[in-house]
């Protein structure tokens, strides 16, 4: 029976902490951190990710302005909107949430969003600094696999980590963090995708596999080797009458399979998911200047 790593609980530890990290400082003096989403159109999973962000952020202490703009924004009233916040010292954190409508260009997005104020760590500025190993803020996904792995006891450090994703979500930025000198780094790591040729022959040699492609249980039992330690990221929708809503969530691994070869593993949903509000969280304190702590576990 494999350790489950659930990333569910963690969070809630961790958005503890950081509220117990908050409310000490408040009365120390610093003002509250402020948290502004900028959504446009009516896209209904992004609605859902921005209220468990504001939930989280009500709970911990963070102050939270949702600004939804209609369908067909265009890019220059975006622009503006995006560049009011920028200009607005009372806000710490600003991120727009994709996915954007077709007409709008996401990059272009990423780049005017202030680097001070990007709590999603999109901006190149920010990006490079990771690269350089001196990150500003934390990829909230990519940081909430790996703090998921150390509360667990699974250190990277040393292992072989094969992530499947080439995202900049995701792929990239876990790829540069567990390379680095630095807590949580120090892994060897191949970077795979769906074109990859032979991908089961790489996904056995991994110590630490991590499927972030999107593809609904594509890794099988027999692409896992035993005792490895995987971490789900994928969130694929499956039709299913007996659900409420129409659909079940499942990740890119068929766990039912996986789970009985594996020494741990992070389930699709309650694991990465919840781990990448609590490090967006985090992120806005840190914007805010507040001195923050993640690990629950010392």
């Amino acid at each position: 029976m494999a350790k489950i790593l659930d990333g569910k609980q963690l969070s809630e530890r961790i958005r503890s902490r950081l509220k117990e990290q908050l409310d000490e400082q408040v009365k120390r003096g610093k003002r509250r951190p402020f948290l502004a989403v900028v959504q446009v159109g009516d896209y209904l999973p992004s609605t859902v990710y921005i209220r468990a962000k504001q939930r989280a952020c009500e709970e911990i202490g963070i102050d939270f302005k949702h600004l939804k703009l209609p369908e067909m924004t265009s890019m220059e009233e975006l622009r503006g909107a995006v560049n009011a916040i920028n200009e607005d010292d009372s806000i710490d954190g600003l991120l727009v949430q994709s996915p954007l409508p077709a007409h709008l260009d996401e990059v272009e997005v990423q780049r005017l969003v202030s680097p001070l104020k990007d709590v999603d760590c999109f901006h190149p500025e920010n990006v490079g600094l990771l690269y350089i190993g001196q990150p500003r803020f934390q990829p909230c996904t990519a940081a909430g696999i790996i703090e998921l792995m150390l509360a667990n006891g699974y250190d990277p450090a040393g292992k072989h980590a094969v992530i499947i994703g080439r995202s900049v979500i995701v792929g990239r930025p876990l790829a540069i963090m567990m390379m680095l000198k630095a807590r949580g780094g120090n892994a060897t790591v191949t970077v795979c995708h769906s074109r990859t040729p032979d991908l089961p022959v790489l996904t056995r040699q991994a110590d630490i596999l991590i499927p972030a492609v999107g593809i609904t249980e594509m890794v099988r039992a027999d692409w896992v080797k035993d005792g490895s330690i995987v971490v789900d990221v994928g969130i694929n929708r499956v039709p299913d009458d007996t659900k409420k809503r129409g659909y079940r969530l499942v990740g890119d691994v068929a766990f039912e399979e996986v789970e009985p070869k594996v020494e741990a593993i992070a389930p699709v949903p309650g694991g990465v998911g919840p781990m990448t509000v609590a490090i967006l969280a985090g992120n806005v304190m840190k914007a805010a200047g507040f001195e923050i702590i993640y690990q629950v576990i010392e």
